[in-house]
């Protein structure tokens, strides 16, 4: 007995990867800001700290950071899927390459946290890097992703 997925959910969970990946990218820019807010309190004076550090950026910034790897990895990986389900193929090119990038560039940057937490400078400077190179490769993505959106619906309306 093969297993059929409806039409209508293959054509509508096409829209689910960039409207997810959109929520993301507006997280991303928050979990900027929010690493921001928290790397200021290495270099503020002693009543500035604590006023910081009673906003908790730090630990705003992990909790958000912790989601943004997860729905990521899941998001790249479900894109990939639904592409595959409607397509029979997935397509080898800049969007796709980009995307798998950055999941890699997100899981780095994550495993970079334990050292950060012990003061290691370079793991710090290495993961802004990573995070700012994620950010942009982001921007990118949301552009390339729209084309691929306005061929789909260029498709569905033929």
């Amino acid at each position: 007995m093969a297993f059929e997925i409806p039409d209508a959910v293959k054509t509508w969970s096409q829209f689910g990867h960039p409207i997810l990946m959109w929520v993301l990218l507006g997280l991303t820019v928050y979990a900027l800001y929010l690493g921001i807010q928290y790397s200021k309190i290495r270099s503020a004076d002693k009543e500035t700290r604590k006023e910081l550090l009673q906003k908790n950026f730090g630990q705003r910034h992990h909790r958000i950071g912790s989601i943004l790897l997860s729905l990521m990895v899941l998001g790249s990986i479900g894109g990939m899927a639904v592409t595959y389900i409607n397509n029979g193929k997935l397509f080898v090119g800049p969007h796709l390459l980009a995307g798998l990038g950055m999941t890699g560039l997100i899981a780095v940057s994550a495993s970079l946290v334990p050292y950060m937490q012990k003061g290691n400078n370079l793991a710090r400077k290495t993961h802004v890097s990573l995070n700012i190179l994620l950010l942009g490769l982001f921007g990118w993505q949301a552009i390339s992703g729209m084309q691929i959106v306005q061929k789909i619906l260029d498709r569905m309306m033929s």
